[in-house]
């Protein structure tokens, strides 16, 4: 038996029916990623979030630290923020966007939530 010469080797790529984008596939390969927009919008993205966190923080303090309803305010904005900007990763990925910079962003809120998990500590004492 020959192999028919006019016959590819190999397929392109399927996403679900639908030939995946070279470019993004090389881009994530590539792993050059330069979008200042994205860059700043998820800065302040993070600030926004550890802002207001800070808020339930410095409510929490200047409470006496015995209410254990302000002190889960700060790390569940941590937590939810982190996974808020998870779901943003996902959506730029699907649209061929720099989603690296939106995961690094909740993985930084999500390591932020671990650091304030002391706080309701603080309460049950």
């Amino acid at each position: 038996m020959t192999e028919d010469p006019s016959a590819t080797p190999m397929e392109p790529a399927r996403d679900r029916g639908t030939e995946v984008d070279q470019s993004r596939q090389r881009r994530d390969v590539e792993k050059r990623w330069d979008d200042p927009s994205a860059l700043r919008r998820a800065a302040l993205y993070v600030v926004g979030v550890v802002g207001v966190a800070a808020m339930g923080v410095v409510a929490f303090m200047s409470t006496g630290r015995d209410n254990l309803v302000w002190a889960v305010v700060g790390p569940a904005v941590l937590g939810l923020g982190g996974l808020a900007a998870l779901v943003i990763a996902y959506r730029v990925y699907r649209g061929g966007g720099t989603w690296p910079i939106w995961h690094g962003a909740a993985w930084f809120l999500l390591a932020l939530m671990l650091l304030a998990l002391g706080f309701p500590m603080l309460a049950i004492e």
